[in-house]
């Protein structure tokens, strides 16, 4: 009888996807208008928000505030994702050439991290690029962020 259910209604977790799937749209729209724009405006868009939010006391207003720069703030991630590509870093005293560009899964694994869901990947699936997401969106209200893992 579940079985019949999951086929008619899906999963539980094929339901919160197809709640997110309007967010992917937005994001993917903010993230074409940005390619054309300089990388200084990324940067002014940073700013805006952060003095934005850093007038915000009330918990529900800033929980508010965020969810509605949330797709434009994860297109800027993309967006300067997809610039630093071929780009030398230093990570943790290595050198690395940056190849990274969240794919919409990824984007839609941040956007469930934001809401307080849990994101299940698996290894090699790009946890710590989908990390990147709501940890920008939420780093800009001044108020510190946590990252917690499980990995050894």
């Amino acid at each position: 009888m579940i079985g019949i259910f999951k086929k008619i209604f899906g999963s539980r977790n094929d339901r919160e996807i197809k709640k997110l799937r309007p967010m992917l749209a937005q994001i993917k729209a903010h993230e074409e208008q940005l390619k054309s724009l300089p990388a200084e405006a990324l940067r002014e868009k940073t700013a805006a928000w952060k003095a934005q939010l850093a007038g915000l006391e009330e918990p529900a207003e800033l929980a508010a505030a965020l969810d509605g720069i949330l797709p434009e703030a994860f297109a800027v991630v993309k967006d300067a994702c997809r610039r630093m590509v071929g780009q030398e870093i230093e990570v943790r005293g290595h050198k690395l050439t940056w190849d990274m560009v969240p794919f919409d899964v990824q984007l839609l694994g941040g956007a469930g991290l934001h809401l307080g869901k849990i994101a299940e990947m698996a290894t090699g699936e790009g946890k710590t690029l989908v990390a990147t997401l709501p940890v920008f969106l939420n780093a800009l209200s001044g108020r510190g962020v946590h990252v917690v893992t499980v990995n050894d």
